[in-house]
Formats: C-alpha cells, sequence, structure tokens
C-alpha cells in the first residue's frame, strides 16, 4: 500500500485545530450552501457535569446528509444507516502515514473492550478523502486490520468534502507528490452522534488517548446525554 510523507499543510490542519480549541474554544461550523458564510461553534471541554472525557460540543452538529458507496459495493445512506445508533465519524484516507491509522486503530483497540452487545450499538465510519484510490475493496482490506465491523465509504469528493464542511471540518483535493505518494489533507477530529436526536455532541481531537475512547465507548454505547 502506498504511503505519504506527513507535510506540513497536514501538520497545520492538526495543529490549527488544537490551538483554535485552546485558544478561542470554538469550532467553526460552515454552512453547506458553499458560500463561505460561517457562525462560532461553542465547545466546552470536559464540561464539569458530563460523564464524557471527551470534549463536548455546545452546538451540535446535523449528522450530514451524505450518499456513498460501502466496502461491499452498495450504496450507502449515511442518515439513514445510521438512524438511531451512536455513531463515531472520521474522515481520512487509507495511505495516510500518521494520524488515520492511529486513530482508528486507538478506536478498533477501545472497541473491543466492549460487550458483543454494546459493540451492535455503535457505528464507527470511515469516509475516505482519496476516493481514487480507496477503492471499496482497498477500504475493506485496510479498515479490516482495525474493526471488520468498521463501516468504511468512499465515492465523489465533492460530496465527501461538501459533507465534511458542514461538520467545520477542512478537506482539500489530494496531491500527487513528485515520488508519486499522494497526500490528501484533513482535519483530523472524530465526532461522535448520539442516538438520542443523530446529532454530533462529542469531539476527538488528533492524539486523543485510547484511555479516553476505553471510557467514553461504554457511555456512547448506552447513549448517555453529554
Amino acid at each position: 500500500m502506498p504511503r505519504s510523507a506527513r507535510t506540513p499543510r497536514t501538520a497545520r490542519l492538526a495543529g490549527a485545530a488544537a490551538v483554535a480549541l485552546a485558544a478561542a474554544l470554538t469550532l467553526t461550523a460552515c454552512g453547506s450552501d458553499g458560500g463561505g458564510s460561517s457562525s462560532p461553534a461553542k465547545v466546552v471541554q470536559q464540561k464539569p457535569d458530563s460523564p464524557y472525557e471527551g470534549t463536548v460540543l455546545g452546538k451540535n452538529f446535523e449528522k450530514p446528509d451524505l450518499q456513498l458507496t460501502d466496502t461491499s459495493g452498495q450504496p450507502y445512506d449515511l442518515r439513514q444507516k445510521t438512524n438511531g445508533k451512536t455513531t463515531l465519524l472520521f474522515f481520512g484516507y487509507t495511505s495516510c502515514p500518521d494520524v488515520c491509522p492511529t486513530t482508528m486503530g486507538d478506536i478498533g483497540v477501545a472497541m473491543k473492550k466492549l460487550s458483543a452487545e454494546e459493540r451492535q450499538k455503535v457505528n464507527v465510519v470511515f469516509v475516505s478523502t482519496d476516493p481514487q484510490r480507496d477503492t471499496p475493496q482497498v477500504l475493506r482490506a485496510w479498515l479490516d486490520s482495525m474493526g471488520s465491523d468498521f463501516i468504511g465509504l468512499t465515492g465523489d469528493l465533492e460530496k465527501v468534502k461538501a459533507a465534511a464542511k458542514t461538520l467545520g471540518i477542512l478537506i482539500e483535493d489530494p496531491v500527487t507528490n513528485a515520488d508519486g505518494t499522494v497526500t490528501s489533507t484533513h482535519g483530523a477530529q472524530v465526532l461522535g452522534f448520539l442516538p438520542s436526536d443523530d446529532k454530533a455532541h462529542l469531539l476527538y481531537l488528533s492524539g486523543t488517548e485510547v484511555k479516553t475512547y476505553e471510557h467514553d465507548l461504554p457511555l456512547l454505547a448506552k447513549g448517555v446525554a453529554a
């Protein structure tokens, strides 16, 4: 599998998210009309009365209206298929050398700590930001090393970018480097949607430790309010 080197742009995106959280405690929630307008989404980190260790969002994002192709080659409607179930959503690509495999691997380790009943209540969805290379077959092989029940989606990049934008996540077009490797620049946030209203209530930044996911996943499986 081709791997691409970590670039300043990738580091900039991850770093910018952390700086924004620490300094302003806000996310930029862009509208889906493509007009570039934005409004601040308040973020409360480790709210005193929250049982979660993840970052609690002051504004709860709607689940994106996104139809792509799953790893079996079948159409997949994100809202319809995950309706009423806890969902962790992450945008990335399989040849990412650092953030993507680390993030998905950590979630996979934490998911293994859940009971079979709890695991059935949590959807882990990985949406490719490099659909030209991330075919359904490539996605399935990559995800199986982290979680055989993880959901992989691939398809029209413009749809993916628009969906991510509604969540305040930046995705840029993949760039082919001089050595033939590909860099796909994307925000590294994991968003946690609760089954009570199918909205994002929790945020996990790049570098979130396994123990945080291990603490929060049982609560997410039960749909505990943030």
